[in-house]
């Protein structure tokens, strides 16, 4: 072990030493079962007499803090004095800006619950680990042959290469390699684009209800950030700011609705940003997973002047934890993106992303995605017939993705959350759009409603968390 044990040079040393190894095992940078150096070798390096470690030890061996194992060495005990508790750094005299004094989301809550019905998360067991094991194993076995350097931040030229591919026969996205941008998923592509594009002040427009992540992430970098209501045909562009530098949407699968924005309202989009020298984000999410209708031309192909920037991932059509996604870049963003990315982070790690392009490449995504787009069409089915026949819940009409957005016609105000809070007494997670809205007064006047996912339940699980859901619903009904 490699420990530091600070001494002045003044005093008593064996008492200096006795202090610095006790606070390390109190407050856990020395653990349970940890095995410290020899007596010779501590007392070598700190330049002492062998005699002062040993005295040192054998204090803390009869205090209880270490133990001696003959011919083995001296270790931390199992069980030292005061509980170990990791110490705390001072609090600090600095503060941040005031716009980055909120918490971030929660993640990691595998466990929490039984019947997951939360949005935005895939479900682990359709993916095939052991494949991606093997390309991922494979690159990096290529990346021990070769010199270590930095990689391009635009991305591996192979991923690119495949990503223009696999959007243009996907989603008909027309894009040459040199417009691909490889990120560390779509909230790192709007970074970016913000960094380059926007001053601080500027007005950007956000869909309302709509992803929260994106508007705080805009706000945070010093924008003003104005909800804009969402009807049955997607975003009104009539009531766009007249001064909006950026438009953020999710015009295929409107998230947290689920509705596709109509060709007209694409259009007006599409003309409305090249009159007022506008940008438009065009996130295409949950695009990937259709059940019935073939999805809508992507607003970037109706982009006659190189306003669109498209963004897309594969924390949905892989795992959150592959942290990779894109942003298909007018050429003249292209030369700053690139800059911008450099800065900040460099580039996404080389064997991921070559492993990526194999696995576009090979087809193994395709594959992947109409083997999980059918476990997904189930699930959604599932949802749709058990919502639909309680009494009072409006289903939003949804032909994609990883949710289905259901209202609560006529429900008094809050009903959304006490139906969460009732559901999580049942061990089931669903969330309430209304925490989806920005505006406290849109959340007053919005119809009251739940976004249930079906990612992250699991097939197994279905059935009884809907189950269970269902009750729920219909007591909360018979309350009001």
């Amino acid at each position: 072990m490699d420990l530091h044990v600070r001494l002045d040079g003044a005093g008593d040393l064996t008492a200096q030493l006795y202090r610095e190894l006790r606070a390390a095992v109190r407050d856990g940078r020395l653990r349970a079962g940890d095995r410290l150096p020899a007596s010779r070798e501590l007392a070598t390096r700190l330049e002492v007499s062998r005699g002062t470690v040993a005295q040192a030890y054998e204090r803390l061996v009869a205090e209880g803090y270490l133990t001696a194992r003959v011919g083995a060495g001296t270790y931390v005990a199992e069980l030292a004095p005061e509980g170990a508790t990791r110490g705390r750094r001072r609090p600090g005299a600095v503060r941040p800006r005031s716009t980055w004094t909120f918490g971030p989301s929660p993640v990691g809550t595998d466990g929490e619950v039984t019947y997951d019905f939360r949005v935005g998360v895939p479900d682990p067991e359709l993916f095939p680990f052991d494949v991606w094991r093997r390309l991922v194993a494979a690159e990096l076995r290529l990346g021990a042959n070769t010199p270590g350097r930095y990689a391009d931040p635009a991305g591996h030229a192979g991923l690119r290469a495949a990503v223009a591919r696999h959007v243009g026969v996907s989603r008909s996205v027309r894009c040459d390699p040199e417009d691909v941008l490889v990120t560390n998923g779509t909230q790192h592509a709007l970074d970016l684009v913000t960094r380059v594009f926007l001053e601080p002040g500027d007005t950007v427009a956000v869909e309302e209800p709509g992803y929260p992540p994106a508007a705080t992430l805009l706000e945070a970098s010093g924008m003003r950030v104005v909800p804009v209501p969402v009807d049955a045909e997607g975003l009104v562009v009539d009531r766009l700011p007249p001064r909006t530098r950026l438009v953020y949407t999710t015009p295929s699968h409107q998230f947290p609705l689920g509705v596709a924005m109509s060709l007209g309202r694409r259009m007006a989009l599409s003309q409305w940003a090249d009159h007022h020298d506008a940008l438009v984000i065009e996130d295409d999410y949950d695009s990937e997973f259709r059940f019935t209708s073939r999805p809508l031309e992507p607003l970037v192909n109706l982009d006659p002047s190189g306003r669109v920037c498209y963004i897309g991932s594969f924390s949905k059509t892989m795992l959150p934890s592959v942290r990779l996604g894109f942003v298909v870049a007018p050429a003249s963003l292209r030369s700053a993106l690139r800059a911008a990315r450099q800065l900040t982070d460099g580039h996404s790690p080389p064997a991921t992303q070559a492993a990526l392009a194999r696995f576009i490449d090979e087809g193994l995504l395709a594959r992947h995605v109409r083997k999980a787009a059918g476990a997904y069409a189930t699930r959604h089915g599932a949802v749709l017939g058990a919502l639909g026949e309680v009494p009072g819940v409006r289903l939003v009409p949804s032909t994609a993705g990883l949710h289905v957005c259901a209202h609560l016609p006529g429900a008094p105000a809050g009903a959304g959350r006490r139906v969460v809070a009732a559901a999580r007494r049942a061990d089931v997670a669903v969330e309430a759009l209304a925490d989806y809205y920005r505006d406290p007064s849109a959340q007053v006047s919005a119809i009251e409603g739940l976004v249930v996912g079906y990612g992250a339940v699991g097939s197994g699980r279905v059935d009884e968390g809907l189950r269970r859901l269902v009750a729920v619903l219909r007591r909360e009904a018979n309350a009001s």
